[in-house]
């Protein structure tokens, strides 16, 4: 059969898209890049905010009216209203969280333990969804009380996988040509507390470190009082990428309170000023969100100053969006949504110049950089399009195609309408597959 596959959201759920890819081809079906083509499709939702859950929505629909025999929801929204997404018409299946790993077995009649048994190999994703990275799933589930958030409500406690589930998938990833490792999670720095032997993130960046052919390991999304100080030290080793994202969040002690964020902001400056003597050029990236209930402008002026003050090398700005089910949808002093929308729009324009600033100082320098995409001109040259580990943007071109490669690269000077800098290669690839 042939199978589609769309996403909403995190890179957990892409993670798991991608999980599910691996199943189907292992047992013989196909993945296509559109929905008309397929005989079952299949849409990991999201929910974390309105327009996410539209989104998912909008998908499925869409896949519906194409008359495709099956039309399967799961993910986030999904468990969370599967009341509703059953009553979409043309949805024939619908997979809460909690039943999502036995989703691949289920829909094609078989059990569990002959798809868990299966050897496989990873493959980009068709189409535009084509990734050099491989997002791994480390991790489920969430126990942190943020006051806005579903997802603990989704995605219930949190639950380490195994070092052995995790490495076949980096495994399979590799040898599916993957050349950067992407660790995901909910709840990032809690893998391993809920072992019988507890163990620490840093145990399982230790571990797939010291797996053969690894070049490069990222981490995703982690929270700053669940980073651990003494994994620093692991930085030492270059195929560790030089990139943090540490959630803020806002920059308003009283504002993190109502949160329910347990950090002051002077604990979480205090946390990005020792990683940043240890690692001088790590790029630490941010998420923050404007018009939060109670958020005054004194709130939001505070926020900008440490913003600026930070330096961030980037930063993603959501508006609140009030989900029912969670503490914060019955918080008052509700902020106007144009009054939001205005200091997102505010916010971003911030991170835009610390960027900026942040890219200025590699100027000059040569790093090196995975290719992740490469267009051929009509002169016949690549012009690329990859990141350094520290997660900047470079632009650059080649005589040949050099996808999900790395090369050295002489970063010269900003990219013209772009948050990327140019560049030029020099010494050759320093990985091929």
């Amino acid at each position: 059969m042939k199978i589609f596959l769309d996403v909403v959201g995190c890179r957990l759920n892409q993670s798991e898209v991608e999980g599910f890819a691996n199943q189907f081809r292992a047992l013989g079906h196909e993945i296509v890049s559109a929905a008309a083509e397929a005989d079952i499709a299949i849409v990991n939702t999201c929910t974390v905010t309105v327009k996410a859950a539209a989104d998912s929505r909008k998908k499925l629909r869409r896949a519906a009216r194409e008359g495709i025999p099956m039309v399967v929801a799961t993910g986030c929204w999904a468990s969370l209203e599967p009341k509703a997404a059953r009553n979409l018409p043309g949805l024939t299946h619908v997979f809460v969280n909690a039943d999502k790993d036995a989703l691949v077995a289920s829909l094609l009649n078989k059990t569990h333990e002959e798809v868990a048994s299966l050897a496989y190999h990873r493959v980009p994703l068709p189409g535009e969804r084509a990734r050099t990275r491989a997002f791994i799933k480390v991790q489920e589930g969430c126990d942190n009380n943020c006051t806005y958030c579903l997802t603990r409500v989704a995605r219930g406690r949190s639950r380490s996988r195994s070092l052995s589930q995790i490495g076949k998938d980096i495994r399979a990833a590799m040898d599916g040509g993957a050349v950067e490792i992407v660790l995901t999670g909910v709840q990032l720095g809690a893998w391993g507390r809920d072992f019988s032997n507890p163990l620490r993130l840093k145990d399982l960046i230790k571990a797939i470190l010291g797996l053969p052919g690894i070049n490069r390991v990222r981490l995703s999304s982690i929270e700053p009082w669940e980073f651990d100080l003494s994994m620093l030290s692991l930085w030492q080793d270059e195929r560790l990428c030089r990139h943090l994202h540490i959630p803020l969040q806002s920059g308003s002690d009283p504002i993190l309170k109502k949160m329910g964020r347990p950090i002051t902001l002077s604990a979480y400056q205090a946390l990005l000023e020792h990683i940043r003597h240890l690692i001088p050029d790590i790029a630490i990236t941010t998420d923050v969100i404007t018009g939060f209930p109670g958020e005054t402008e004194a709130d939001f002026e505070v926020t900008k100053a440490f913003i600026n003050q930070v330096n961030y090398a980037g930063g993603h700005v959501f508006t609140y969006s009030p989900r029912p089910g969670t503490a914060a949808y019955k918080m008052e002093g509700s902020v106007p949504p144009p009054v939001a929308k205005v200091r997102n729009k505010t916010l971003r324009k911030i991170f835009a110049n610390t960027g900026q600033q942040f890219r200025e100082r590699f100027i000059g320098n040569t790093m090196v950089v995975l290719w992740e995409s490469c267009v051929q001109n009509e002169d016949g040259l690549w012009q690329l399009s990859g990141l350094t580990d520290n997660y900047i943007r470079v632009i650059s071109h080649a005589d040949t195609n050099l996808w999900n490669q790395i090369s050295a690269v002489k970063l010269t000077a900003h990219a013209p309408g772009r948050n990327a800098l140019n560049g030029h290669i020099v010494g050759g690839v320093t990985h091929r597959n």
